[in-house]
C-alpha cells in the first residue's frame, strides 16, 4: 500500500521537474516583520550578518501574507539566541517565548506545548512539513529534528494555523533548516559550524554545514551533526515531596513485614539526588541537498539521517505493585528488568520547488516529504515493542498575484501514515491514516485596515486492520480576522475561528499498557470530530525604543478528547478512557522590550514575558498537565561585538490539578550569559558562555508527565562556539 502512495511525491516531483522551476525562494522572500520574536531578538534585531542562510525577514510557514496578521501569536528564535538556547530536544529550546512550555520528557525526549496544548493539538514541522516520526503519539518519543542545524525556528498559535490542518489546533512550530539550498552563495564554498559544551549532562555538541555553488544557479550542501550526554544533575532531591512519602511509606510497610533489601531500596530511591539516572543520551545526523535556483524558479531535494538513543526515567514506585502480583518478590534467580532505553532512527527525503506565474497567480509553491521511521524500546538488552512508521506529507500552493490591497494563497495539503507497535507493551495496533485537506487565505489592506478570511476542509481515513474497524472523517474550519494600526503605529484586532479535528488513531484504537505513562489506555472507535470555537484579541506596538505584544485568547471545545482514570487497574496500571467532553481553555500572553540607555558604546534592554492558561473539562474539573503563570524578565546590555544577559524567570505553583495528579510547586530560576564577537560583528566568530538555573533549585514542569521524577535541570554552565566563512 505504501508503494502506492509513494506514487504521490514521485509524480509530483517529475511534474514539477517538467515544468523548469527555477526561481530563487530566498530572492522572493517578503520583508515580513516578526512582531512577535523574543523580547531580546526584537529590541537588537539580531541578525547572523556572516551567515548568507540567515534573513531575519523570511517568514517561510506564510510568505504570501505580508504582514502576517492573523498569526497574532506568531514568535521566532535565530542568530545567537537560538545558539545560546540549544538544547538536545526542540521543546527544550523553545520555552521562554511566551505561551510556550514543554513536555520535558527526559533530555532525550521534549515536545513543544503552546497554550497547554500538546500531543495532537500541536504540529511540529519542518519548513512547513510534519516531521513524519511518532512524538505526537507519546511523550516517550522524541521529535526528529537536530536543533544543532536549526537556522530559524517558528511558533505560530491563533486561528490560522489551522492552514496546517485540525491537527494544529493549539498552534504549530516550525524548524527551518539548510538541507535545501535557498540561494547560491558568492563566494567557492561556505561552511557553518557550532560546537557546545554543557556542564549538568556533561554533553558535547558539535554540527557543520558546507555550501558549494557548482554553477552560478546550482548548490549543493552536506550536513552533520554528533551530540553526546551523561545522566542530568539536579539541583536537590529527585523525587518529589509526594512520591518521596509514598517511597518512606512503602519502606516502613516492608520493615515490619521483615522485607530489609525491599525496605533499603525504597529508603534509597526516597533519598535519590545529584542526578536522574538512565536519563543519557546520544545522537547524530547526516543530511545533504542540492537545489537549481535562478530568476524564474527554483527546484531542491534533500536527503537525511537522523538516529538517536536516549535512556527514560522509571516512575519509582511502579515496580512495587507488578512485584506483588507476582507473588510479592523476586523469584531465587530471577534477574531485575533492565533500565529501559530507546533507539529510534529516521531516513527522510525531502523536496522543495516554487515557480512563477503569469496572470492572476504569481507563483506555484511545492513542498513534499517521505520518511521512513523506526523505534525500538529497550528494556535492558531485551527488545520490549517496535514502532514503525512510514509516511508521506505534501503541499501544493498557488499563491495569488498582489492587486489593490488583496492577496492570499490557495492549496491542497495530503498525509499519509503507515504506522505499526509490535511487541508485548504495543498499546496500539497496526493502522493507516489517510487526509486530504483543500485551504485558502485571503487577506484585504485598504488604509489602516487589514481584513482576512481562511477556510479548510479535511478528508481523513484511518483503519486498524487487524481490527477490521475503518472510520472515515469530514472536518471544515475556518476563520476571520481584523486589524487596525492608528497612527501613531498601535495594531489593534481580533481574530475568531471554527476548527475541526479528526481523532488520531491512538484515540480511536488503543487498547494495551502503555509503560511510558504508566497508564493501560484505552481508545473508542467510535468517536466523532473534535470541534471548537476560538477567538483572541490582540495588540501590538513597535517604536524605535519600545516594543510590545499582547494577546488574551479562549477556546471554547465540543467533544474534546482527552484520557481520564477509570479508577480501575489492567496488568498492575491504572486503567485511563479516552473520551469526548466538552471543555474550555483562555489565557493572556505578554512580550515587551524598552531601551533603557546607552552608556559606554552599550544599548541597555528591558524585556519581559508573562503567559497563563486555564483549562477545564466541563463537569470533570482541570485539564491535566497546563502550565502555571509565568513571568519571565531580562535585562541586557547590548554592542557590536559584546552582549551580557541576565533574567529571572518565574514559576507560579499549579494547584489546579486533574484526578490523581499531584500539585506542582512554584520555582525561579536565574540565568546569565555573555556572548562575544572578537573579530566584530561581520567577523563570522561569535562565542557565547552561560550560566543557567544559577542557584541549583529544583524545578519542575507541570507540563510533564515524568515531573514527579525527572526534574529541570540543576546549575549549568555551557558554552559555545560558532564559526561561518
Amino acid at each position: 500500500m505504501l508503494t502506492q502512495k509513494t506514487l504521490f511525491l514521485s509524480t509530483a516531483f517529475a511534474t514539477i521537474s517538467a515544468m523548469a522551476l527555477t526561481p530563487s525562494a530566498f530572492a522572493q522572500a517578503q520583508n515580513t516583520p516578526n512582531e512577535g520574536q523574543a523580547a531580546a531578538d526584537a529590541a537588537s534585531e539580531e541578525v547572523q550578518d556572516d551567515d548568507f542562510h540567515t534573513d531575519d525577514a523570511i517568514v517561510v510557514t506564510a510568505p504570501f501574507v505580508a504582514d502576517l496578521n492573523i498569526l497574532a501569536g506568531t514568535s521566532a528564535i535565530s542568530g545567537d539566541t537560538l545558539t545560546r538556547e540549544i538544547q538536545p530536544q526542540i521543546g527544550e529550546v523553545l520555552t521562554k517565548l511566551p505561551g510556550v512550555s514543554a513536555t520535558s520528557f527526559t533530555p532525550g525526549a521534549s515536545r513543544p506545548v503552546l497554550r497547554g496544548f500538546q500531543g495532537e493539538r500541536v504540529r511540529v514541522l519542518t519548513d512547513g512539513i510534519g516531521t513524519i516520526d511518532v512524538s505526537n503519539t507519546s511523550a516517550d518519543h522524541a521529535v526528529t529534528i537536530e536543533p544543532l542545524t536549526l537556522d530559524r525556528i517558528e511558533v505560530l498559535r491563533g486561528p490560522a494555523v489551522l492552514l496546517f490542518g485540525g491537527q494544529a489546533v493549539g498552534g504549530a512550530v516550525n524548524a527551518i533548516d539548510k538541507r535545501i539550498p535557498r540561494a547560491v552563495p558568492d563566494e567557492a564554498f561556505h561552511l557553518d559550524a557550532l560546537v557546545n559544551y554543557a556542564s549538568a549532562t556533561d554533553q558535547y555538541g558539535g554540527a557543520a554545514s558546507l555550501d558549494i555553488p557548482l554553477t552560478d544557479r546550482l548548490v549543493v550542501h552536506f550536513d552533520g551533526s554528533y551530540r553526546k550526554s551523561d545522566d542530568l544533575e539536579v539541583g536537590g532531591f529527585v523525587l518529589s515531596p509526594a512520591l518521596r512519602a509514598e517511597q518512606l511509606e512503602f519502606a516502613a510497610e516492608e520493615r515490619e513485614e521483615g522485607n530489609l533489601d525491599e525496605a533499603e531500596e525504597a529508603e534509597e530511591l526516597a533519598g535519590l539526588r545529584g542526578s536522574i539516572p538512565n536519563t543519557a543520551t546520544e545522537t547524530y545526523s547526516l543530511g545533504t541537498g542540492i537545489a537549481f535556483i535562478d530568476d524564474g524558479g527554483s527546484i531542491g531535494v534533500a536527503a537525511s539521517y537522523y538516529n538517536s538513543d536516549y535512556g527514560v526515567p522509571a516512575r519509582p514506585g511502579a515496580e512495587h505493585a507488578h512485584e506483588e502480583g507476582e507473588g510479592g518478590g523476586e523469584e531465587e534467580g530471577e534477574e531485575e528488568e533492565g533500565p529501559v532505553t530507546i533507539g529510534l532512527e529516521q531516513i527522510k527525503i525531502d523536496l522543495r520547488a516554487e515557480t512563477n506565474l503569469p496572470g492572476f497567480f504569481e507563483k506555484l509553491r511545492l513542498r513534499a516529504a517521505y520518511a521512513d521511521f523506526s523505534q525500538t524500546e529497550f528494556e535492558g538488552d531485551e527488545v520490549g515493542t517496535v514502532f514503525e512508521n512510514q509516511g508521506i506529507e505534501g503541499r501544493l500552493e498557488l499563491v495569488q498575484r498582489e492587486n489593490n490591497g488583496w492577496r492570499g494563497a490557495t492549496g491542497v495539503q495530503y498525509v499519509f501514515r503507515d504506522f505499526s507497535a509490535i511487541g508485548a507493551e504495543a498499546f496500539v495496533p497496526p493502522n493507516v491514516t489517510d487526509q486530504i485537506g483543500v485551504f485558502t487565505l485571503q487577506e484585504y489592506s485598504n488604509g489602516g485596515w487589514d481584513f482576512e478570511a481562511a477556510a479548510r476542509y479535511d478528508r481523513s481515513d484511518a483503519e486498524a486492520q487487524t481490527l477490521g474497524i475503518k472510520r472515515g472523517f469530514n472536518a471544515l474550519s475556518a476563520a476571520l480576522g481584523a486589524g487596525y494600526t492608528t497612527a501613531s503605529g498601535l495594531k489593534i484586532g481580533v481574530n475568531i475561528s471554527r476548527s475541526e479535528r479528526a481523532p488520531a488513531a491512538e484515540e480511536l484504537f488503543s487498547n494495551g499498557p502503555h509503560i511510558a505513562t504508566q497508564a493501560f489506555e484505552i481508545g473508542n472507535p467510535n468517536f466523532t470530530t473534535e470541534k471548537s470555537i476560538g477567538g483572541e484579541v490582540y495588540a501590538r506596538y513597535d517604536g524605535a525604543n519600545f516594543q510590545f505584544s499582547a494577546t488574551a485568547f479562549a477556546t471554547d471545545f465540543e467533544d474534546f478528547i482527552i484520557d481520564v482514570p477509570t479508577g480501575e487497574e489492567e496488568d498492575e496500571l491504572p486503567v485511563f478512557q479516552f473520551i469526548q467532553n466538552d471543555a474550555t481553555y483562555y489565557g493572556f500572553e505578554f512580550e515587551g522590550s524598552a531601551k533603557l540607555g546607552q552608556a559606554a558604546n552599550f544599548q541597555f534592554v528591558a524585556d519581559t514575558v508573562v503567559d497563563y492558561v486555564h483549562a477545564k473539562l466541563d463537569g470533570l474539573g482541570p485539564v491535566p498537565r497546563i502550565p502555571p503563570l509565568r513571568i519571565l524578565g531580562g535585562l541586557e546590555a547590548q554592542s557590536d561585538t559584546f552582549n551580557l544577559r541576565g533574567e529571572v524567570e518565574w514559576f507560579a505553583d499549579q494547584e489546579r490539578n486533574a484526578t490523581f495528579e499531584t500539585e506542582t510547586e512554584g520555582f525561579t530560576l536565574v540565568n546569565a550569559s555573555a556572548s562575544w564577537k572578537p573579530f566584530g560583528k561581520g567577523g563570522g566568530l561569535t562565542l557565547i558562555a552561560s550560566a543557567n538555573n544559577i542557584f541549583d533549585v529544583v524545578g519542575r514542569r507541570a507540563a510533564s508527565f515524568t515531573k514527579d521524577f525527572a526534574p529541570l535541570s540543576g546549575r549549568d554552565f555551557r558554552v559555545s562556539a560558532k564559526v561561518s566563512f
